[in-house]
């Protein structure tokens, strides 16, 4: 699946988007999965309640499915002005 990361979370990361390869069953799985790789996963989703994600272009939670899905982006709440 496709994974994309934007605002801070790109910045620490250091790359917009990659395609992962997952036994991931939830969105919450998929970051634990990402967070062993390297440590700049794991300083991106050092504190996961200051992220929103989205499965496929919709808002959705961390403990959300991964069964079908294609892209999840990850990126901080967003706020008006």
């Amino acid at each position: 699946m496709d994974v994309l990361y934007f605002a801070w979370v790109r910045e620490r990361i250091g790359i917009p988007k990659e395609t992962v390869e997952t036994q991931a069953s939830t969105v919450t799985e998929l970051v634990a999965e990402l967070i062993a790789r390297e440590d700049r996963y794991a300083a991106a989703f050092a504190d996961i309640s200051a992220l929103r994600v989205a499965l496929d272009q919709e808002l959705s939670d961390f403990d959300a499915s991964l069964t079908g899905v294609r892209e999840v982006a990850f990126f901080p709440p967003m706020t008006g002005g």
